[in-house]
């Protein structure tokens, strides 16, 4: 099974309003521009998300609400994660997975599995999922790396598991697996700077923090480096590169929340325990857009 999800997906940030709920307007404001400014696809409750904070019946009511409002025009990427395999494969089962085309599956966090556990969490969870299932690699968060052969193992013994979100922040790493991989298994750059040289030896795209605020930007760089045009998408590389930067600087999505909300996109409201930019960081990020 070939993955639908090439190219440029956004992880979606969630709004909020002055009083912590849900900002729905903002939020069908944001879907219209990413598609409007040539994205290929939107993860709804990625990290970026602050899925952490947000309840499970709020979940479900994001969701149904993006799938109305992307109405079929690019594919949905929906994050159900968990350090509980029998957790996770109770909430794939409970959600209505109508019009997902896949579910992104963070490594099991906290409780650090040997490779032949975080095997076994993922096979178990394959083998019920009625859809995609896409790895998600990001050791910095979870405290255990998915190495190379367990990554292959799993794309040769599922169908289903098509795809990894590839955030080790080691090339080197990536390109194990690509080299090792099935032809119709895809790596995808969890990292928004390591996406160009990512694409350079193989990889097929990347799930974006920085298109939230640069869709257009993210769209043509990944646009231009898979049709291997590399010095036109080198170019926008490195004119996002502090933009990049900055937006990690103190925290994902603290840091692209400043960039959306000094673009008068959406409130820069957050859920304990993230909370705004630093004033330093909020006036580095006003000098830095005038550049756009």
């Amino acid at each position: 099974m070939k993955t639908n999800f090439i190219g440029t997906g956004v992880a979606m940030v969630t709004p909020f309003t002055e009083d912590k709920q849900i900002d729905f307007p903002a939020f069908a404001k944001l879907i219209n521009d990413l598609i409007a400014n040539g994205v290929d696809y939107l993860l709804v409750m990625g990290t970026t998300a602050e899925s952490a904070t947000i309840s499970e019946e709020e979940k479900q009511e994001i969701l149904e609400f993006a799938k109305k409002e992307i109405n079929s025009r690019v594919p949905i990427m929906y994050g159900i994660g968990g350090n509980n395999t029998m957790d996770v494969i109770n909430r794939i089962k409970s959600t209505n997975l109508n019009g997902v085309d896949g579910i992104l599956c963070v490594a099991p966090y906290y409780n650090k599995p040997n490779q032949e556990g975080l095997y076994q969490h993922f096979a178990t969870i394959a083998s019920v999922c009625p859809t995609q299932l896409i790895l998600y690699n990001v050791p910095g968060r979870t405290g255990v790396n998915i190495l190379p052969d367990t990554v292959v193992r799993l794309a040769n013994d599922f169908e289903n598991i098509t795809a990894i979100k590839e955030a080790c922040g080691s090339i080197d790493q990536m390109m194990q697996v690509i080299k090792n991989k099935p032809r119709s298994f895809t790596v995808i750059s969890g990292d928004d700077g390591l996406t160009l040289p990512l694409i350079a030896v193989g990889g097929e795209g990347v799930i974006s923090v920085a298109g939230n605020a640069f869709p257009k930007e993210m769209s043509q760089l990944v646009r231009l480096a898979l049709n291997k045009d590399f010095e036109n998408a080198k170019t926008i590389h490195y004119k996002l590169l502090d933009s990049i930067s900055n937006m990690f600087a103190e925290g994902n999505p603290c840091g692209v929340k400043e960039y959306l909300s000094q673009q008068g996109k959406m409130k820069n409201e957050f859920r304990l325990p993230m909370v705004p930019a630093s004033q330093k960081l909020s006036e580095k990020i006003k000098n830095d857009l005038r550049r756009y």
